[in-house]
């Protein structure tokens, strides 16, 4: 249904244009209403209405119809093998490197910390990883508690996806709305302002 605008009083009338079902709207004559068309029609150079031309995607390029047949062909385990190969070289990496026993401006380090003093959201995080992997979750939680926290929801998550895509079994899902996403975003800046804090008992967290 079309929409007749009145150009005298400059509102929209809320009249339907007579148009049929095949028809566009009527054609654009001067000093007559304007007509609004409906979804689906333009107006042409020769002042009617047509239809107006869908919309085309473009034609992928060489390398997105390579990466498009190389994930059709790949297995369904192979995405969640690969992350945690992703894993297994972060950790390995965290393993050889010791960040406990590194020195302050050993690379890689933290600008913010090494120009200001202050520890940034992520300062203590390689080191809370390290001391996880040797079971001390006093000292992880000392460097980074909301990492910690953080770690048991993240390995659910993986498991869940990885479960679903190598043998087809759907594991309950976390409900991870745009709420829960903001509430841990504030916590974990909350907790980096506080850690940042001169007084017990939030020293304790400062790294």
């Amino acid at each position: 249904m079309a929409i007749v605008v009145d150009p005298k009083a400059g509102l929209t009338t809320g009249a339907p244009a007579p148009d049929g079902p095949d028809q566009g709207p009527p054609p654009v004559s001067a000093g007559q209403p304007t007509v609004l068309p409906p979804a689906g029609w333009q107006p042409g150079p020769d002042g009617q209405w047509q239809p107006a031309p869908a919309f085309v995607a473009p034609e992928p390029d060489r390398f997105t119809r390579f990466m498009t047949r190389l994930w059709n062909r790949s297995p369904r385990w192979l995405a969640p093998v690969a992350a945690l190969g992703c894993v297994g070289a972060a950790l390995g990496t965290v393993l050889l490197m010791d960040p406990t026993r590194s020195s302050p401006d050993a690379l890689p380090s933290c600008l913010l910390k090494m120009t200001t003093g202050l520890d940034c959201p992520g300062c203590g995080g390689t080191r809370a990883v390290w001391y996880l992997m040797h079971g001390d979750l006093g000292a992880a939680a000392r460097h980074h508690l909301v990492f910690v926290f953080v770690v048991p929801f993240l390995i659910y998550l993986y498991v869940a996806w990885a479960a679903q895509h190598m043998f087809g079994r759907r594991l309950p899902q976390l409900s991870i709305t745009p709420k829960t996403i903001g509430v841990v975003l504030a916590v974990w800046f909350t907790f980096s302002a506080l850690r940042n804090l001169p007084w017990a008992p939030f020293d304790w967290f400062y790294v």
